[in-house]
């Protein structure tokens, strides 16, 4: 039988707290643990923060969630079956080997790591246990992005010729000192990195031009992917949008263009067959992050592993964004 999962989320900034916001409506997941060493308020409540497509209100813990301000200290907390990791990306990799040899399972936000060495480590101390790590690629569930990969797989609308995604923000404040090096490439364009790995595998090289942020970080990229036998891909990333919040993609089919534009509302996702009026399709409730959570907490419920993302998967577009930032740095294709 299904059995109830219990939680600690560890950073109560955006994602955190929207993570928190996500398991309070999950019959199959128990919060019993949140740490933080800035932002707990001592009297069960999280204030709220905000985030590229939302502000989140502030949230009440309930009854029974012990708040930690020690990371250590909540490893030895014996209730606690998931350690949830939406701290600064420069802490994922201690923390995830810590969780994991403290036999916990783990769901850290995106990137694992700063770096593909720090990934490295972190699918290192997996392998020596049993249990599950997963990524939180949150594209791979997002309502109009999830159904791709099933509808380019089964060639749907034939093959894919070509395919363009965009994902662009203005700078986030907590951006702007220098706390993630490595700017919009690996914070915000890494979701749509690894889109395009899960779409169409890892491509052979990419070239990748950029715009610096005084301390080196990228903070605007656009790169071409490589594939053999196509698709002709590019993805856009940016923290330089003075309009605000906005993704897309863009696939041209054999059959049909499939288009989806977040600033559209309920008409993001809409597709033009050939000889046909351009439809909208009707996008499942809810969000990304709602969708991958769940799906985790029913995989650890049931005793499946996870498949829509793995642990390696996360490496995986970690080494192709370093082969972007190589390009952009050199001005030369990169080879993976």
């Amino acid at each position: 039988m299904p059995k109830k999962i219990n939680v600690a989320v560890v950073g109560l900034g955006f994602m955190g707290v929207t993570h928190l916001r996500c398991y309070q409506k999950m019959s199959r997941a128990r919060i019993v643990a949140v740490c933080d060493p800035t932002r707990l308020s001592g009297n069960g409540l999280v204030n709220g923060v905000n985030g590229n497509i939302q502000k989140t209100a502030a949230l009440v813990l309930g009854p029974g969630v012990k708040s930690y301000c020690d990371f250590s200290e909540l490893l030895r907390d014996p209730r606690v079956d998931v350690v949830d990791i939406c701290s600064p990306t420069a802490f994922h990799p201690e923390q995830a080997i810590a969780a994991l040899k403290a036999g916990k399972h783990v769901l850290c936000e995106k990137p694992l790591a700063q770096n593909s060495a720090g990934a490295k480590k972190v699918l290192s101390a997996l392998a020596k246990t049993k249990k599950i790590l997963m990524p939180a690629m949150c594209m791979r569930f997002w309502p109009g992005w999830a159904d791709l990969k099933k509808i380019v797989s089964e060639k749907t609308y034939g093959q894919v010729l070509a395919a363009n995604f965009r994902r662009l923000s203005a700078k986030p404040a907590w951006g702007q000192n220098g706390v993630h090096a490595g700017g919009a490439l690996y914070d915000l364009h890494i979701h749509d990195t690894d889109f395009v790995n899960f779409l169409f595998g890892r491509p052979e090289a990419v070239f990748s031009t950029g715009v610096q942020d005084g301390k080196g970080n990228i903070d605007h990229v656009m790169t071409q992917y490589f594939f053999p036998r196509g698709p002709v891909v590019c993805a856009e990333g940016s923290w330089l949008a003075a309009t605000g919040f906005n993704m897309a993609f863009t696939l041209h089919c054999e059959q049909a263009t499939l288009d989806f534009d977040f600033a559209r509302g309920a008409a993001a996702m809409q597709i033009s067959a050939v000889g046909k009026k351009t439809r909208i399709v009707k996008l499942a409730a809810g969000d990304g992050y709602a969708a991958e959570l769940k799906y985790f907490i029913d995989c650890l419920s049931c005793g499946r592993k996870t498949s829509v993302v793995s642990a390696e998967a996360g490496l995986t577009a970690l080494e192709i964004c370093e082969a972007e930032e190589k390009s952009v740095r050199t001005g030369a294709r990169v080879r993976l």
